[in-house]
């Protein structure tokens, strides 16, 4: 666990920065709250009747209370500000039209307004409306919306708050560097993975790549850029399209999550569970931007359930990894704290549990920034793993191999590997016979592992009097095999010198003949040619008198 601390370090340090920059932009909406009422719109009332006689508004029930159809919604007294300085600022809600009354200090009502259509000229960063006052001589005292065709899912006038045109350029210019950072950050993201995508083909890569690509598409249509990119985009069609993104990102995150764990943690009745999610996330949100407005509560409420039956499966996902010990729960967990606590204020919200909030509507992709940043983080781990994985396994299939290449008393090649190495090496090749004289009489005399002992110091002793490029093995009981190139040649009666001064157990003597022959080795017939006249050269040397070397060029021809 200490090996991963520097892990955990820069992960706190990455937190702790990116928390510091949402604290900036959060202070940064310095705009002035206003306080509004709510009555259902009338035929035959003004906006100079309800200026003037202010009754049947209610202040007290939430908006959505009123559920869908057409309003007045009445400000409580503005502070004395010049209109020409100030916009009113509101979130972007399903709405046909929208206009706005402003009743001045000298009796005046002017108007202005926009529909869903023209909504993107009006449109900010952050899902604004940011809608200009109308100039006027005399100081605004009140605000009046007429709002038509709302759906009133999360309330009607969304946060209203007057501000200057210095803190309205100031939070765009905050908001545009955070979500900009964000595009950059995905973008390059999407780019990272795919490319070590094709060198390692982990799935959880191509996972990962999808869901950082529908964030990105969410981050564009919720935080107003796509109208403020196309004014001309209706902006309950850009609804449509930030809700099935914000879909495909929850059911991707889900798809990542299957990718990223061991397998056995999504295993059985889990994976099915999970698959029934994704389908139902994908389905809910499709089914909402096709047919909006039609049955809207209901196609909202059936949105909302599926998102909390993802909120439901979380922590059965992470109890099944703690279960199964996996590596990369706690990873997992830190990266997706944040927005797994985003997304239930996001359904407490949807449930009419708690009041909308500027912040609470753009803490997706805020949040979702953060993930971002950590899972990267995680994914970097989990691709440190997979390496010492792959460096451990290459290592093992290394000794593996070894292993079947050795022969193990004595760790020379044995006859088949001194084979496969051997034939078909290109030039003329210098082989060598040795074998031990009279090694029954060793085994007679010190015990088999005495005998063994013996067999491993001439071999070590071998190994050692040639060159490192020459192959040497045991290839029968005490008789062993030296190849070397022909260019460079081991002479013979060095290797028995060597062999000479080794010291054998208990001190016995030991000694062995050497028959040696040079010719081509590019097929098997080579070596059986080769070996039948190096092994004549040996017998040879057996029958000179042992503990000498005979080289088969200069025998005499046999009859």
């Amino acid at each position: 666990m200490e090996s991963m601390a520097w892990l955990r370090w820069m992960i706190g340090a990455f937190a702790l920065a990116f928390g510091l920059a949402l604290a900036v932009p959060a202070a940064a909406v310095t705009g002035t709250p206003i306080s509004v009422c709510v009555r259902p719109a009338i035929a035959g009332q003004t906006p100079a009747t309800l200026f003037r006689q202010p009754r049947g508004f209610d202040c007290t029930i939430s908006q959505t209370q009123f559920g869908s159809g057409d309003f007045w919604v009445l400000s409580q007294p503005l502070p004395a500000i010049n209109a020409a300085d100030h916009t009113v600022r509101i979130g972007s809600t399903w709405v046909n039209r929208v206009t706005l009354f402003v009743l001045y200090a000298d009796g005046s009502i002017r108007h202005a307004g926009f529909t869903s259509r023209t909504a993107g000229r009006l449109l900010g960063l952050g899902a604004v409306i940011v809608q200009p006052l109308p100039s006027h001589d005399a100081a605004p005292v009140r605000l009046l919306w007429h709002v038509e065709g709302a759906a009133n899912l999360r309330g009607l006038i969304l946060g209203p708050a007057l501000a200057d045109h210095d803190q309205r350029d100031t939070t765009e210019i905050l908001l545009a560097a955070l979500y900009g950072a964000f595009g950059g950050m995905a973008i390059a993201l999407i780019v990272y993975n795919l490319a070590l995508w094709g060198a390692l083909r982990q799935a959880f890569q191509p996972a990962y790549c999808l869901l950082v690509l529908f964030l990105l598409a969410y981050a564009v249509t919720s935080s107003g850029a796509l109208g403020q990119m196309f004014p001309t985009l209706d902006n309950n069609d850009r609804q449509r399209l930030n809700t099935l993104f914000l879909a495909g990102s929850a059911a991707s995150a889900l798809v990542f999550a299957r990718t990223f764990f061991e397998q056995g943690v999504f295993g059985g009745w889990l994976r099915a569970a999970s698959s029934w999610v994704i389908a139902a996330l994908l389905t809910a949100g499709t089914l909402w931007a096709a047919f909006a407005p039609w049955q809207f509560r209901v196609l909202d409420t059936i949105l909302a359930s599926t998102y909390l039956l993802l909120l439901v499966l979380i922590p059965i996902i992470l109890f099944r990894a703690w279960r199964m010990r996996s590596n990369f729960l706690w990873l997992f967990a830190l990266a997706w704290s944040v927005p797994i606590v985003v997304a239930s204020l996001r359904v407490a919200n949807a449930f009419e549990l708690l009041d909308w909030s500027l912040w609470l509507d753009n803490s997706t992709i805020l949040s979702m920034a953060l993930e971002s940043m950590l899972s990267s983080l995680a994914i970097a781990y989990r691709i440190r793993l997979l390496s010492v994985e792959r460096d451990t396994a290459r290592e093992q299939e290394i000794a593996a191999r070894l292993l079947a290449d050795t022969e193990p008393l004595t760790g020379l090649l044995n006859r088949r590997a001194f084979l496969h190495r051997a034939i078909g090496r290109p030039g003329d090749q210098m082989l060598l016979i040795a074998d031990v004289d009279h090694f029954k009489r060793v085994n007679e005399t010190i015990g088999h592992d005495g005998g063994d002992e013996v067999l491993r110091v001439v071999a070590r002793a071998l190994r050692n009097a040639v060159p490192p490029e020459a192959l040497v093995a045991r290839i029968g009981g005490e008789e062993f095999a030296i190849l070397v190139d022909a260019a460079t040649p081991v002479m013979p009666d060095t290797i028995l010198e060597r062999l000479r001064s080794q010291r054998m157990p208990f001190d016995i003597a030991v000694t062995a003949s050497i028959g040696s022959c040079t010719g081509p080795l590019l097929r098997e017939a080579d070596w059986k040619t080769l070996y039948r006249s190096a092994d004549r050269a040996l017998f040879a040397a057996k029958g000179a008198g042992r503990d000498r070397s005979r080289d088969a060029s200069v025998l005499p021809i046999a009859a």
